[in-house]
């Protein structure tokens, strides 16, 4: 008498942190720019002074204060905010201009 394993396997792997920077990066960048955003800098250089943080900054120019805060609820943003990695620490500010 013979047996036939009939059982299938499943394969998966999880996103590394890097994989999830990407997705969000994917997301973000266009509902940015669907929202007016320009992106000014996206540098990793930064020299920091007096009680400042040398992290990546990311500088991005909308046409107007309401419009920034708009672009970041936007449900397309909002969706972007949930591919990033869990644990991500994030500094993110909307600063009013001036002309």
């Amino acid at each position: 008498m013979s047996s036939t394993n009939t059982s299938a396997t499943g394969h998966g792997r999880s996103q590394t942190r890097s994989e999830r920077l990407t997705a969000y990066d994917t997301l973000a960048r266009p509902a940015v720019q669907a929202g007016g955003g320009r992106v000014l800098s996206r540098g990793s250089r930064v020299v920091a002074h007096e009680a400042g943080i040398t992290r990546r900054v990311v500088l991005i120019e909308f046409d107007s204060f309401e419009q920034a805060v708009a672009a970041y609820e936007s449900e397309a943003y909002q969706k972007a905010l949930v591919a990033l990695p869990d644990g991500v620490e994030r500094d993110f500010r909307i600063i009013e201009g001036i002309d």
